[in-house]
């Protein structure tokens, strides 16, 4: 069985995983009922405390439930007694070979899943990510060639008017700044154009100089006002990024607002006196950052409570190369649910 738990306390990709082998899924959850420590039996099992879940064994002791017979008991048991924020018809899904979860701490949303082992290799453009760590494997088998048709099996947003150019670039912002924190942005998309030409791209978007598109998302406001015009590609940018204040768990508009009547020669300068300092608790050493030909990725550090954020940006060429991850990756920044 594998478990995995999306959850930004956890790590730089935000999510742990595990591997329980010669247990499935419904065998799992019969095994738990009736521990005497419920709360500790997950952790040692799992490796981390997963918010809610002891509630269901905790419950089948009190009420003296008898454990599950096949997946659809388990199913009406844990609809009946899992502790979850929010509806069980909309935030549990269990079939014959999994249990997928979707709740939350009053802080951040968290979302965790239990699969049969059989079920990954036969769902890799929904699961790939959630068993990727870093980093993302960066090669393109065919860089200078059409490459493998990419096709996005999800909805994504456009940020530009088409380029003009060879193949796309996209962009997956796995980001938050309050409680709303899973699947916040969805999936953007810059057709015409591959990562080599997404730094001049994004110059391209600034409506005057160090001013981006207001109704962009604040991770590429920020990215294309921090590029220089000699940047050949958005690597540099990236890195003045990761210094930005705005990246922090509290403040809610990382590029903040201006007043009306100001008229600074320096808008990005004016933006950053705006902002806090970088507080103590955020270390931007620990971040990762990796870009390649047609594949960027950073692993953020926001602070020492929700540890890091994740930003990728890649082109179609790699998402040719690597069909079933770029698939997944564009589900992880749709929903909570990788079969929703």
């Amino acid at each position: 069985m594998y478990f995995v738990y999306r959850s930004h306390y956890e790590g730089p990709l935000s999510k742990h995983v595990r591997h329980l082998p010669g247990v499935g899924v419904l065998d799992w959850f019969r095994r738990g009922w009736t521990v005497e420590d419920p709360e500790r039996w997950i952790e040692d099992q799992l490796g981390v405390d997963v918010y809610g879940l002891n509630s269901i064994f905790e419950k089948a002791a009190q009420r003296h439930l008898a454990p599950p017979r096949d997946w659809q008991e388990l199913r009406d048991l844990l609809r009946e007694h899992l502790y979850l924020e929010g509806d069980p018809e909309t935030h549990l899904r269990v079939t014959e070979h999994s249990v997928r979860a979707y709740t939350d701490d009053d802080e951040v949303e968290l979302a965790y899943f239990f699969f049969d082992d059989e079920v990954p290799a036969a769902a890799p453009d929904r699961l790939a990510y959630l068993f990727q760590s870093w980093p993302l494997p960066a090669e393109v088998t065919a860089p200078d060639g059409p490459g493998a048709a990419f096709v996005p099996a999800v909805p994504t947003q456009q940020v530009m008017p088409p380029a003009g150019g060879a193949g796309a670039s996209y962009a997956v912002l796995l980001t938050f700044y309050d409680g709303a924190s899973i699947a916040t942005t969805p999936p953007q998309v810059f057709p015409g154009v591959r990562l080599p030409g997404l730094a001049a791209r994004l110059r391209d978007g600034l409506v005057a100089p160090g001013e981006p598109d207001p109704d962009w998302p604040p991770e590429l406001q920020v990215l294309a006002a921090l590029l220089d015009p000699a940047d050949e590609s958005i690597e540099p940018a990236l890195r003045r990024a990761n210094e930005w204040p705005g990246f922090y768990r509290t403040i809610w508009k990382p590029w903040p607002d201006l007043p009306d009547d100001a008229d600074d020669p320096d808008p990005v300068a004016a933006r950053r006196a705006a902002l806090p300092p970088i507080p103590a608790d955020r270390h931007p050493d620990r971040s990762l950052l990796l870009v390649s030909a047609h594949l960027a990725q950073l692993a953020i550090h926001t602070d020492e409570v929700f540890g890091f954020q994740q930003w990728f940006f890649f082109d179609d060429l790699w998402a040719g190369s690597h069909p079933h991850l770029a698939q997944s990756m564009l589900r992880y920044a749709s929903h909570w649910d990788p079969f929703g």
